[in-house]
């Protein structure tokens, strides 16, 4: 598929942000387009994900695509020769072994595109994503809109009291906020 004098290139992209800022949409989107292209390319997810489905990845305002759940970021390593492009969604779930994982695929030429939250419900950074951050050739932060204020929102502000790191949940249960009313937030409780 490629010439001689077309080199394959691989690389790592990240798409973060909070809860509904669109990174999911944005990873389908640029999935689609590759697809597009006539590109091959494979999706993965943490099996742990079953908000929306098991198998696919879901994006809040139900954007689709088939993957491939798995609950250990090396079996992403199984993709063939034929893939160009890999897709990751909700990195935020993996080890930091993703990071390793990702390297390798972007060495041996596929683009690797990650979409995941870049902070925690308590502002910290979150799981291999910091690491991704560092290692990505692009890295796109996106945003949601402070439910409270109207500004533009970075936070996930955890609704619930439960104190575990990773709670699955949607609006029941996360909204997004700025700085200033996460702040606010977090003070009251």
């Amino acid at each position: 598929m490629f010439s001689e004098n077309h080199k394959k290139t691989g690389c790592i992209e990240v798409v973060c942000g909070s809860m509904f800022s669109g990174k999911t949409e944005e990873l389908i989107r640029r999935l689609r387009r590759a697809q597009f292209a006539n590109q091959t390319i494979a999706i993965f997810k943490p099996s742990v994900d079953k908000r929306y489905s098991e198998v696919e990845v879901v994006s809040h305002d139900f954007h689709k695509i088939t993957s491939t759940p798995i609950s250990k970021a090396v079996e992403m390593l199984s993709v063939g020769e034929d893939v160009q492009v890999v897709g990751v969604d909700e990195a935020q779930f993996f080890d930091e072994s993703l990071v390793d994982v990702c390297q390798q695929l972007a060495d041996r030429g596929k683009r690797v595109i990650v979409a995941g939250l870049d902070t925690d419900y308590l502002g910290k950074p979150f799981g291999p994503m910091p690491m991704l951050m560092a290692v990505a050739e692009d890295v796109q932060k996106v945003h949601a809109i402070c439910v409270r204020c109207g500004r533009l929102a970075n936070h996930s502000h955890r609704l619930s009291r439960d104190k575990g790191l990773v709670v699955l949940g949607e609006k029941d249960v996360y909204e997004p906020l700025c700085r200033e009313c996460y702040n606010a937030a977090m003070a009251g409780e």
